[in-house]
């Protein structure tokens, strides 16, 4: 894979991804023994795409809308803040650092946020 642009490619199937709402759909694109941290220092790790599906599971049917902001990579790894909008209520601005397996799969996903990156809509 050419790094920076398959890697840019596979950030915006993920936010797509999360956008349309399936938590399974959403967690076929890590790997079987991926962890998520959201947020980092927040709460668990979740390990493996079962347990993932469940994380994601919480937002099915929200009403999300997605917009990548920045976007940073390198090697197998890329960072990026994005722009997740929750049912028009409010919008949080996390940075997400992913990194990917040799197929394009999600091997790890850590979250940074806080309530200062929420807004009330």
């Amino acid at each position: 894979m050419s790094d920076a642009l398959d890697l840019e490619a596979l950030i915006t199937r993920y936010l797509n991804t999360v956008a349309a709402g399936n938590a399974a759909d959403v967690a076929a694109l890590y790997a079987e023994d991926a962890t998520l941290e959201d947020p980092v220092g927040g709460g668990e790790v979740h390990i493996g795409r079962q347990a993932i599906e469940g994380f994601y599971k919480v937002v099915e049917g929200a009403g999300l809308t997605t917009e990548l902001l920045t976007f940073r990579s390198g090697g197998h790894e890329a960072a990026f803040v994005f722009a997740l909008t929750v049912g028009g209520a409010m919008r949080i601005e996390p940075i997400e650092v992913m990194t990917f397996d040799g197929s394009g799969q999600i091997t790890s996903m850590k979250a940074y946020w806080g309530p200062e990156n929420v807004t009330q809509l």
